[in-house]
């Protein structure tokens, strides 16, 4: 089983809550999300591994196992194209469960007429292997859900 942990402190608000049908219908995957403490801040990664993809609002970590998370900044904010976001690792570089990867501001997305809230993904994962483990609040790092 793998942990995996919260990338941003903030409200669990499960996917149902993410304001985007593609992620709030589980299309992407199972996971969670959170809708993130105001100000600036720092994304970690969610598990242990390679950052196999990296884009300012959105990474994926591959673990060891090849299971895949994918971390989203917000919602539309591929739009930003990169403004405000400042990543701190590389593509393809090794991480462990909370390395810093992508320093941010969740109330300045939220400024700019954007949702914050950060969906976590368990990528080609069966739903019924994905359990949130989470209560109603999280710290940076705090075990999100589990994957059997």
């Amino acid at each position: 089983m793998t942990s995996i942990v919260a990338p941003v402190a903030g409200k669990v608000v499960g996917l149902a809550g993410v304001p985007d049908p593609v992620f709030a219908e589980g299309m992407v995957g199972p996971g969670s999300a959170i809708d993130p403490v105001r100000g600036p801040g720092v994304a970690v990664a969610p598990i242990s591994g390679v950052v196999r993809k990296l884009h300012p609002h959105a990474y994926v970590i591959v673990d060891a196992e090849g299971r895949g998370v994918l971390v989203h900044l917000g919602i539309d904010t591929v739009k930003l194209d990169g403004e405000g976001f400042q990543l701190l690792v590389e593509e393809g570089a090794r991480v462990a469960a909370g390395a810093e990867i992508v320093r941010w501001d969740a109330g300045s997305i939220e400024e700019g007429g954007r949702s914050p809230i950060c969906p976590v993904i368990a990528l080609d994962a069966d739903p019924a292997r994905v359990t949130v483990t989470a209560g109603d609040e999280v710290h940076t790092a705090d075990p999100l859900f589990t994957w059997k």
